[in-house]
């Protein structure tokens, strides 16, 4: 899952990315009007998080252009602006929901599930796979009904590969879900991800099992027993 964040405040930005990573949720940020138009024409977010005032004009303004091209993506409008109007003119401009700066981080994130979580967004269900169930809500994984932690990157690529239902994933489209937007790519971080889930799934006892489409990318699929651990390189 990949959200926006539209904040000026270059520090309150970084500390709402760390945070969210944190709890397991990719974030890009983009400190103006222009560039956060730019991030949602590319596409792939989940939510917006904007903000009202920005150097280049008023969040409100790219909302309404956003829903005036049927771009449905939900956002939720983070402003210091508190009074009732300011409140009703971001819902009726088209925001999902209204959260008040300043405001705790527990309240925000509670905010966006419950925005995903709404028919058609993106935590509308849980997704399975073998033995395996992602709870999108609360971004867990369990095995045999048993947690498991995952690292975010590699939390990211079982969400991707299980949201794709044995379809296969690009390389491109990959590194889109274990990446943000502004962070630098390095070589072979994406085969080394795959490799540490994969083996992490068959040490755990997963009945799934990752598998390469060489020249493509990946696709996951369902066995009937767990997997070795993959001891060597992705080929």
């Amino acid at each position: 899952m990949r959200l926006l964040v539209v904040e000026d405040e270059p520090e309150l930005g970084r500390l709402l990315l760390a945070n969210l990573a944190r709890l397991g949720l990719s974030a890009d940020l983009a400190t103006d009007v222009a560039t956060a138009a730019d991030f949602v024409s590319a596409g792939g977010y989940d939510l917006v998080l904007l903000d009202q005032r920005l150097p280049d004009g008023n969040g409100l303004d790219l909302l309404r252009r956003l829903r005036a091209k049927r771009n449905e993506t939900p956002v939720i409008v983070v402003s210091a602006a508190d009074a009732v109007q300011d409140r009703v003119a971001g819902l009726h401009g088209g925001a999902d929901d209204y959260i008040v700066k300043p405001f705790a981080l527990d309240e925000l994130v509670a905010r966006i599930r419950a925005v995903l979580r709404r028919p058609g967004r993106a935590l509308g269900v849980e997704l399975a796979l073998g033995n395996v169930r992602f709870n999108c809500v609360s971004c867990a994984v369990e095995i045999d009904a048993r947690p498991v932690l995952l690292p975010r990157r590699e939390l990211a690529a079982l969400e991707a590969l299980m949201r794709a239902d044995g379809r296969v994933i690009t390389r491109e489209t990959l590194e889109d879900a274990i990446y943000a937007m502004n962070e630098e790519r390095q070589s072979n971080v994406l085969e080394s991800s795959v490799s540490r889930l994969r083996r992490r799934l068959a040490g755990e006892g997963a009945t799934i099992e990752i598998r390469v489409v060489r020249g493509v990318g990946y696709r996951l699929v369902a066995t009937t027993a767990a997997a070795a651990p993959d001891m060597a390189a992705d080929p």
